[in-house]
């Protein structure tokens, strides 16, 4: 057949009698030159330019402009695509009625539809490389084509064509849009001046575009990269490469910051605030500040919430129509055109793909900017309630009336709370008219059954809502026991070298299984209330529709038809998401109610007085604080610089003309009175000045009231009455403008609880000031803190605080001292900095810091101290007695005037310097001070430098990584692979029975699923004549329902109890394997790291892995059932599947690297968040003293940016993966659709098969973010693992239980052979050959210098160490051959840090309950502890708190005494047991050791040596090897042996 323009069927076409115009055919052709024409123009341009331009959309966004309406044009370019569509579509059906092709029908529209195409892609490109004037080109064709259409129309209107025929109507559309689109290119014109003018408009890319840091681009781009978030795809593949870290995710924009937002919403908070002043009772509404800040885009997200909505009912009429069709065919053959149109098979697929298309990236773009809102209001509560913690007054923090944990719950959790809120809220509204919609489309398909149906639905929907709410009181519960257990666990971990050396770690562990097992019991019931509510989910859309089909069997006579089957089937599946969703909506509502109420709350708490308090003079006003209450001496520790001095200080109050003999005053305090809030005043009376550049002591008796003083100096406390006056210091005349050097109105402050930030040594010394390298040494020298430094892994750069290493009190009192000492401030104020330091360190602070550094500096300092024996260096004294000043003046002034206060002083200087002598006398050589031992806490702690680099990597990955080949290409490969192995071993730790079950389970209900609308499909598609048959088909329909929803109930219960039981195992064996290590182990394995896999791992195996393979099983097998459906029906389909199954594959594989990346990302960028919340609150005092304020809120912002982008490009890339998932869903609809078409009218099946394809488009994206989580989530079980892998310690002896006689040791007798011991079988000897022998009862001392393996001596008895050649003989039994918790539970053993466990005083001592009460008291009175005791409440059943803190050092150490007492084992082994006592409480020990253990062997490993003259045996050691072996009295006369040095040092 020749083809012709306007067919060869009607020779009349051509004739052209009546006037050009008047022919169609020309009409036709006149349309196609517009179109020619730019195809013409723009493809020479495009080619030239797409070399050159392209790159630079790549690599410099910042040439990224839009001209004047950009988002218009798309808008209408878009739709111009689909009206084209429409068009081609159109001419295809009406020439498929013609004799011969017509081209003329479609032509023009094809090639209208490349240039419409053409159009956009030609403005893209001139606008990224922003070179307007080529746009003249596009604006000829705008006119053309709009001239060429409206020729058309009239042409229409001439021949009578009427709004009846859709031709007319594309036809007025498209001249219509022609017409816009000209209106859009005048804009540009009219705006940018590029043609027909002298000066062009000259313009700047946004500020955001300038700066190369802002990677997101989302508010940039075009519309086309905004809605499939096309810009994603280089930072997603680049993840392949190498991980993404900070620095690819740069900054935040501008418009997304938290100081933007903070600005918005504080605006907004005070406009409220402004409305309500007036009225008292009322408070300022949050909910609408927030609406005034924020709720455009809520508008706007809500928009595109109702479009996609709307659209998703396309899906069900579509599908109606198709098989409807197909059901027609087979009927009649007469239609009209519309008719046709509209029930033409082929359209109805394309208009299905492109609703789908529409609906999906309305609902990603609804969720986007719903979360991109979220996320910028919670960046701006954040910063209020930051900017609120600055300026809270101390009282309240001090009274509880606010405690730190709820400041951390306002951040941690609230503004999450109202976050999420924020992320759910266009569901509160669009959910309604969701619903409403489906039942009226519902009731149009079946009538009055389809409402049963929709009862059924909302009956059940208020049971989803009372589960929703248990589970949560359920999670609460969970977390309560698992607190519990943490803390038990702590316990055991601090305490594990006691516990091993006493063989109790059974009982320990116990009492962690009996928590485990409560925790255990909650957490099933968790996971009952889970599998519920998973068990609803699919369990109410086959309720409803077996009710809904029964009812329409039995109450109407008319067969049910394939197109009414499903499309109502499909409606019901749309109604089940937004009834499931609205309980999670509606208790998100009641949750962020609450939320706002609490914000609110901490919001109008009490500030503390204004900024007054530095000026010349202050007297806060009384009403400002009505509630306060102090830090009192808890006041917080933070030293820093006060280089942000807000100039607005500076006010003219302190110019007051003042009397010229006051000029050397610094601070005066006439008249005062200050409370801590209660209205009572705690400080009275106080009349008080301190003297300029002078060193003034406050000095009195515990409680006094001093550091209250330096508080209410500070405008810490409420003033009652009286002023506090500052004068300017260091200047003669008031000019304020004269330049200077320190920061007048700040206060170098170190507060008696030392106070640090989680920041490095050296941050935390300098504090913000600039790095001088002479004065930082200087500092850190008279703070002795150089010898500390040293011991840390990396030297002043190692992070310390909360986070950090731990420090012990006095390193940390030090460290917050050097902070006071290295700023540059006149005023210095130290609050007790001596009280956690021993007297060497003291004297050398007073002598090199305050009398040499500060002194030599001129600057004023504040010294409260309980230490009187440096009264005589200060210049004035301030002696406080009950909150009242008692004496004011110098030594001498006192000396003079008060004789009786001096004497008391004098008698106390002398029993303190008494003290002083004594211990200097015992601290020769071997180092007896505390410092010493603080440091080798902090060594021990410092796990050995060659372990540090295995610790670096966390967690090595099993055996892939020990390959040698490192290169790029084995990481990635690595990256990108599921730890498939880890699946495996996570999944059969909960036995291969649940595991088969579950499986079985699974597969079955899916089966029964696919049934159900297999059985559907061919009941419906029974001819009439089959009428009869409709009971039978009733029944099975019943039967498979009823059998689905019990499978529904089975599968989710299988997964929740496999997972469970998966955790028990898991814990179980990882506690028993833990504490059954070797010691080593913990030596060389940080605390912190073990208790995260008892926290965070375990919790996530506990509660988020079952959920997370529920929804992946689930919604695989969805897929899978649905693809095999559409392929059963339509063979074709799986020709198709090829390429998609690809595309999908390789979406997943880029996304879940990313994915993993950005959940790294936000995870870690939120705890210093938190950890900076915490800190701040509780340094407060400290931060206000150095009016720091400034530099922390900008530290704030910043924590709060870094935090909102990791988030904000984690949830951009889970929109990009769904968009993308969708659209290939879309695809498998069309595939489906036209496959289905093609093969002919089996049209249930048809139906099935398109029923099938659209809820494909709902799970595939679950699929892949479940596979993503799940990948995360298992890094939590191989972390686990990798500890499972540890060597055990070998508990197992090769003598039986039989052969050790019952009271063995007996006598006590010792042979050491030849012995040799190393701490693992890869490290050097620590004891080389040692020989020696004990006899019973024979007191030994054992000295020698640090490290020369004394203490590795003491724990080789005990087998704690790898005794690799010789032996030890106890009483004549190798102990290599005993098990070891016979061989520990015999002996005893006092060790240098005391350690206590929380409970009573009696499971201290005796937690196994061997003992009778009598055994205890007489214990305790041995230890000197029974009197104390028997005053405790409670007496042996008084509790101890974690860690013994209840206790003095000395006191717990005697506790630990009388333990070893209780044992009554014949062997005693103390290790450096009176190091950290006084001397008092060491010579108790040394008498009870003498009296209580006559008869027993006591091997005392000694560092002060005087505790081991009267010894019967004295062995030196040195470096593994003993030196010298002899009475003490023989080595003493060796003149020049190591031991009589030892004792000359030391006296």
């Amino acid at each position: 057949m020749k083809l012709a323009f306007c067919g060869n069927d009607n020779p009349a076409a051509y004739n052209i009698s009546a006037g050009v115009l008047r022919n169609v055919c020309f009409v036709d052709a006149l349309n196609l030159v517009p179109h020619v024409f730019l195809l013409f123009i723009t493809f020479p341009i495009l080619f030239i330019g797409w070399g050159s331009q392209s790159s630079k959309v790549q690599i410099h966004h910042n040439t990224w402009l839009h001209f004047p309406g950009h988002n218009l044009r798309w808008i209408l370019t878009f739709t111009l695509l689909f009206v084209h569509v429409c068009e081609i579509a159109e001419g295809i059906v009406s020439d498929a009625q013609m004799k011969s092709r017509h081209l003329h029908l479609f032509l023009p529209a094809i090639i209208g539809f490349v240039a419409a195409t053409t159009s956009i892609v030609y403005y893209h490109n001139i606008e990224t490389s922003n070179f307007p004037k080529l746009l003249l080109a596009l604006f000829l064709y705008w006119v053309m084509a709009f001239v060429a259409k409206t020729i058309k129309l009239v042409r229409y209107c001439q021949e009578g064509v009427t709004f009846s025929q859709l031709r007319f109507c594309i036809t007025g559309i498209m001249v219509i849009l022609y017409g816009l689109l000209m209106a859009v290119e005048i804009n540009v014109i009219r705006v940018r001046r590029y043609v027909f003018s002298m000066n062009p408009q000259k313009v700047k890319p946004p500020e955001d575009l300038q700066d190369l840091g802002v990677r997101f681009l989302q508010p940039f781009v075009n519309l086309l990269s905004k809605a499939t978030y096309w810009w994603m795809n280089t930072l997603i593949i680049s993840a392949h490469k190498k991980p993404i870290d900070l620095k690819a995710i740069g900054k935040l924009p501008i418009a997304m910051r938290a100081l933007t937002n903070y600005v918005c919403l504080k605006e907004a908070y005070e406009e409220q605030k402004k409305k309500v002043a007036n009225q008292p009772n009322r408070n300022p509404s949050i909910w609408l500040a927030m609406y005034r800040a924020f709720g455009r885009p809520i508008l706007l997200s809500s928009t595109f919430r109702y479009l996609a909505d709307l659209l998703g009912f396309a899906g069900p009429l579509c599908i109606s129509g198709i098989v409807q069709g197909f059901q027609n065919t087979s009927q009649d053959n007469t239609t009209t055109i519309e008719k046709d149109f509209l029930g033409n098979a082929y359209v109805l697929a394309v208009l299905l793909f492109l609703a789908l298309i529409l609906q999906r990236t309305f609902l990603q773009a609804s969720y986007y900017v719903t979360t991109e809102t979220g996320i910028n209001l919670r960046g701006a509560l954040l910063a209020m309630i930051y900017n609120k913690i600055l300026r809270l007054s101390t009282s309240n923090l001090s009274m509880g009336e606010m405690t730190l944990g709820q400041i951390n719950n306002l951040v941690a959790i609230e503004t999450n709370q109202l976050m999420w809120f924020l992320f759910l809220c266009p569901n509160l509204w669009a959910m309604p008219v969701q619903i409403i919609m489906g039942v009226i489309l519902l009731y149009n398909l079946l009538g009055e059954s389809a409402l049963v149906g929709a009862a059924v639905i909302v009956l059940l929907a208020p049971i989803q809502y009372f589960i929703a709410t248990k589970l949560a009181e359920a999670q609460k519960s969970t977390l309560d026991y698992s607190t519990e257990r943490l803390k038990k666990t702590n316990e055991i971990l601090k305490g594990i070298k006691l516990l091993k050396l006493y063989a109790w770690e059974h009982i320990f562990c116990t009492s962690v299984e009996e928590t485990r097992m409560k925790e255990f019991t909650s957490l099933k019931t968790f996971a009952l209330y889970t599998s519920l509510s998973i068990f609803m989910n699919a369990a109410i859309p086959m309720a409803a529709v077996l009710a809904t089909f029964v009812t329409y069997a039995y109450t109407t006579d008319k067969k049910l038809q394939p197109a009414q089957a499903f499309a109502s089937l499909s409606l019901f599946h749309i109604l089940v998401t937004p009834l499931f969703l609205l309980s999670t909506v509606v208790r998100f509502a009641v949750k962020a109610i609450i939320s706002v109420q609490k914000l609110n709350e901490f919001l109008l708490s009490d500030e503390i007085g204004g900024d007054s308090w530095r000026d010349g003079c202050s007297s806060v006003a009384y009403e400002s604080c009505k509630k306060h209450t102090g830090f009192h001496s808890k006041a917080i520790n933070r030293k820093q610089p006060l280089r942000y001095q807000l100039e607005s200080y500076e006010q003219s109050s302190r110019r007051q003309p003042r009397p010229l003999e006051i000029d050397d005053i610094a601070i005066k305090v006439t008249n005062g009175y200050f409370s801590w809030g209660s209205g009572l005043a705690t400080l009275s009376n106080i009349n008080i000045r301190i003297p300029t550049g002078q060193m003034t002591m406050i000095v009195g008796q515990v409680g006094c009231g001093k550091s209250s003083l330096l508080l209410a100096i500070l405008g810490e406390m409420q003033t009652l009455e009286g002023k506090v006056h500052w004068s300017n210091v260091n200047e003669n005349e008031p000019s304020l403008e004269a330049p200077r050097s320190r920061n007048r109105y700040s206060v170098a402050y170190a507060a008696q609880k030392p106070w640090l930030l989680n920041a490095t040594v050296e941050e935390n010394i300098t504090c913000g000031s600039p790095f001088n390298k002479q004065r930082y040494k200087t500092v850190t020298d008279a703070c002795s803190l150089q010898p500390d430094i040293d011991l840390l892994p990396f030297g002043d750069q190692t992070e310390i605080g909360e986070r950090g290493i731990n420090l012990s009190g006095g390193q940390r009192q030090r460290i917050c001292v050097a902070r006071a000492l290295y700023q540059n401030t006149n005023i210095v104020f130290l609050d007790d900095p001596f009280s956690a330091l021993d007297i060497h360190l003291s004297d050398h602070l007073m002598q090199e810091g305050i009398l040499k550094f500060l002194q030599e500096d001129k600057r004023t300092l504040v010294l409260v101290t309980h230490k009187l024996q440096y009264l005589p260096h200060a210049d004035w004294i301030i002696a406080m007695k009950d909150g009242m000043v008692l004496r004011e003046g110098t030594l001498k002034d006192i000396q003079n005037k008060d004789v009786e206060l001096y004497e008391h002083w004098k008698t106390l200087m002398n029993r303190q310097d008494q003290e002083l002598e004594k211990v200097t006398a015992d601290s020769g050589d071997m180092e007896a001070d505390q410092t010493s031992l603080e440091r080798k806490t902090l060594r021990r702690a410092m796990y050995p430098r060659e372990s540090k680099a295995q610790l670096e990597d966390e967690d090595e990955e099993e055996e892939e990584e020990e390959d040698e080949d490192d290169n790029m290409s084995t990481v990635m490969r690595l990256r990108t692979k599921m730890p498939w192995k880890t699946c495996w071993r996570y999944l059969t730790s909960g036995g291969f029975f649940l595991l088969f079950l579950m499986i079985f389970s699974k597969l079955l209900k899916h089966s029964v699923i696919v049934a159900i609308d297999y059985w559907l499909a061919r009941w419906t598609s029974l001819d009439e004549k089959h009428k009869t048959d409709e009971t039978y088909y009733v029944a099975g329909f019943s039967l498979l329902c009823g059998a689905g929803i019990v499978l529904c109930l089975i599968t989710s219960l299988t997964v929740e109890w496999m997972g469970l039981t998966a955790a028990k195992n898991l814990h179980h064996n990882l506690l028993n394997k833990i504490i059954l290590g070797p010691i080593r182990f913990f030596d060389m394995t940080p605390l912190g790291l073990i208790l995260n896999r008892f926290s965070a791992d375990t919790n996530i195996i506990d509660q988020h892995i079952p959920p997370t393979l529920e929804s992946l099983t689930r919604s695989t097998l969805l897929c899978l059932s649905a693809i095999g459906i559409i392929s059963y029906a339509t063979p074709w389909f799986l020709v198709a599947l090829v390429p998609l199954g690809i595309a999908f594959y390789f979406i997943q594989k880029y996304f879940r690297v990313a994915s993993k990346d950005l959940q790294e990302l936000d995870d870690s960028t939120q705890l210093p968040l938190l950890c900076h919340f915490s800190e701040t609150a509780e340094g407060l005092t400290t931060i206000r003293a150095f009016r720091h304020e400034a530099r922390f809120k900008q530290r704030m912002l910043e924590l709060t940016d870094t935090n909102n982008i990791a988030y904000l490009f984690l949830s951009a890339a889970n929109r990009w993966l769904e968009v993308r998932t969708d659209y290939l869903g879309a695809c498998i609809v069309l595939t489906a659709a036209v496959a289905s078409i093609k093969e002919g009218p089996k049209s249930g099946f048809v139906g099935l098969g398109l029923l099938y394809a659209l809820t494909i488009t709902n799970y595939l994206n679950w699929v892949v973010r479940n596979l993503a989580d799940l990948e995360v989530q298992m890094g939590a079980v191989k972390k686990v693992n990798s500890f499972l892998n540890m060597e055990s310690e070998n508990y197992d002896g090769t003598l039986d239980a039989s052969q050790i006689p019952k009271d063995w040791p007996q006598e006590g007798e010792i042979k050491i052979e030849d012995l040799c011991v190393r701490y693992e079988n890869n490290l050097k000897p620590v004891l080389k050959h040692v020989k020696a022998y004990i006899k019973p009862g024979q007191k030994v001392g054992i000295c020698g210098r640090t490290g020369s393996g004394k203490s590795s001596l003491s724990l080789a008895f005990f087998r704690m160490v790898d005794i690799f050649d010789g032996r030890i003989v106890i009483d004549g039994i190798d102990i290599s051959k005993l098990p070891l918790h016979t061989l520990r539970s015999r002996l005893s053993i006092i060790l240098q840090d005391p350690v206590l466990f929380s409970g009573s005083i009696r499971f201290n001592l005796d937690p196994e309950c061997k003992c009778t009460d009598d055994r205890l008291w007489e214990a305790l009175e041995i230890a000197q502890l029974k009197n104390m005791v028997k005053l405790l409440p409670g007496g042996l059943d008084a509790m101890v708190t974690e860690g013994g803190e209840n206790f003095s050092v000395g006191q717990r150490q005697l506790f630990c005494l009388a333990r070893a007492f209780v044992r009554k084992s014949s062997i005693l082994i103390m290790d450096e047991a009176t190091a950290s006592i006084d001397m008092a409480t060491e010579n108790i020990l040394q008498k009870v050791v003498m009296t209580a253990f006559a008869d027993r062997t006591v091997v005392t490993i000694a560092h002060r040596v005087h505790t081991i003259l009267t010894a019967d045996l004295v062995i030196v050691m040195k470096r593994g090897n003993i030196l010298e072996y002899d009475t003490p009295e023989n080595l003493l006369s060796q003149e020049n042996g190591i031991f009589a040095s030892f004792v000359r040092a030391d006296m």
